[in-house]
């Protein structure tokens, strides 16, 4: 499959995991990560990584300490608990920490199961998002545009 399908089976399962996370709808929820997981894990982990990582300089743009990455973390798992009975506050906390370029908690934990990544990110996004007021689109084509560019400037 090419870069350019992928990326838009990346986004299109991004924008619908984002948009069911809205609507609290388990089952579209379900449908949209099954797309995700259908893809390359590394590939997903890299452009939703990216959209958690800009999300994240937007809604704190003075930089980040513990307080804040607890409180999007806490904000996020009480706005989701009631609707989303197989929350883990783990995967939540190793997507967070993972966007952030923090591995020191990645190296104590398992990696996260692609399919609890597709499940949980989109929780995250749409928090996220909530504060931003802007939509999912505007945030993929910015991850794919600087993970393009990041590609191109590593080839020989």
């Amino acid at each position: 499959m090419s870069s350019a399908r992928v990326a838009r089976a990346i986004s299109q399962g991004t924008t619908g995991a984002v948009e069911a996370t809205r609507a609290k709808d388990p089952a579209a929820l379900d449908r949209a990560a099954g797309e995700l997981t259908g893809q390359s894990p590394e590939q997903v982990g890299l452009v939703l990584g990216a959209v958690l990582r800009m999300l994240l300089e937007e809604t704190h743009p003075d930089g980040l300490a513990g307080e804040d990455v607890q409180a999007v973390l806490e904000r996020c798992v009480r706005t989701n608990i009631d609707w989303f009975p197989d929350l883990d506050v783990s995967v939540l906390a190793l997507l967070l920490t993972g966007a952030l370029g923090v591995h020191q908690m990645a190296e104590e934990m398992p990696p996260a199961d692609p399919a609890a990544v597709a499940r949980h990110a989109p929780l995250l996004v749409a928090d996220l998002l909530a504060v931003t007021g802007r939509s999912v689109g505007d945030y993929l084509d910015a991850a794919l545009t600087e993970i393009a560019i990041s590609e191109t400037m590593e080839l020989p």
